[in-house]
């Protein structure tokens, strides 16, 4: 990578940040495309801050992590439709100075699973009620999933099982909860902090599919726990990549290397692991 005066820059920012592979997933991608430019991880607390910082530095675009997907909103010009439509924003796009807001973790979400399965009659519950969880929650129903919300501050699940016109659940109760898909979009589990679960094994059974959109580690405790009681998994690397390939689309309007971006991040996955 050679870094000069014409060298464009991009990034992620959120809190934590630091355990990101999205620089390894995007530079990666610019580099197999020989595009001039270079992604950080930027650990921020004052988004509004942030985004002023963006604009006037020329910073190309950001993605957007925890726990900033819907705090960025009233710092944006213009939003996407799509992420006016679910509250959310995980990539931001610098035209010129105004900033626009997209949401690309609903096409990732969605291309992930859609690999793996047929969605539409499906019952899935979706763990959390961040940002993550509006953008797959929205995707889901509109493919003609029946979709529940679990989550561990009652106040948020319920608010956005309202914005979704579904049913909602303690996080603590969703033992009694049989359903086809489990969808995991909280931190928990998340590195450096892999022992943990957002939910009991009790859960799990043969007949689900769980899926956790953590990609690192790459096999959760939540999938550990559901492949033990014989459930399907689907761990959160596809996901990942299929929305880095949006971001990366949306922010140089080429064709993203998805094969490359994919085997980049696979590849530190495993030096992390041995």
């Amino acid at each position: 990578m050679n870094i000069d005066q014409n060298t464009a820059l991009y990034g992620v920012i959120g809190n934590p940040v630091r355990h990101s592979l999205g620089p390894v997933m995007h530079n990666a991608a610019f580099s197999a495309a020989m595009i001039n430019a270079v992604y950080l991880a930027f650990e921020v607390e004052d988004i509004k801050a942030s985004l002023q910082g963006m604009a006037a530095l020329g910073i190309k675009g950001l993605s957007v992590t925890t726990p900033f997907k819907s705090a960025v909103i009233p710092f944006l010009d213009e939003m996407d439709p799509l992420a006016v439509r679910i509250g959310a924003v995980n990539t931001i796009v610098n035209r010129e100075g105004r900033l626009k807001g997209y949401d690309t973790d609903a096409t990732g979400a969605v291309k992930a699973l859609e690999e793996k399965m047929v969605l539409k009659g499906l019952h899935s519950m979706i763990i959390g009620a961040g940002g993550a969880a509006r953008a797959i929650g929205f995707s889901l129903k509109e493919r003609g999933v029946r979709i529940s919300i679990a989550n561990r501050s009652p106040q948020r699940g319920a608010s956005l099982a309202r914005d979704l016109d579904c049913p909602y659940l303690p996080l603590n109760r969703t033992g009694v909860k049989k359903v086809d898909l489990l969808v995991q979009t909280t931190p928990v589990g998340m590195f450096p902090h892999e022992g943990e679960s957002p939910v009991s094994e009790e859960m799990f059974h043969e007949d689900l599919v769980a899926m956790d959109i953590i990609y690192n580690p790459r096999e959760t405790t939540f999938l550990k726990m559901a492949k033990a009681r014989g459930a399907a998994t689907i761990d959160g690397l596809g996901m990942f990549v299929h929305q880095g390939a949006e971001q990366f689309l949306l922010w140089t309007g080429v064709d993203p290397p998805f094969e490359i971006m994919y085997r980049a991040v696979e590849s530190r996955l495993g030096e992390s692991s041995t």
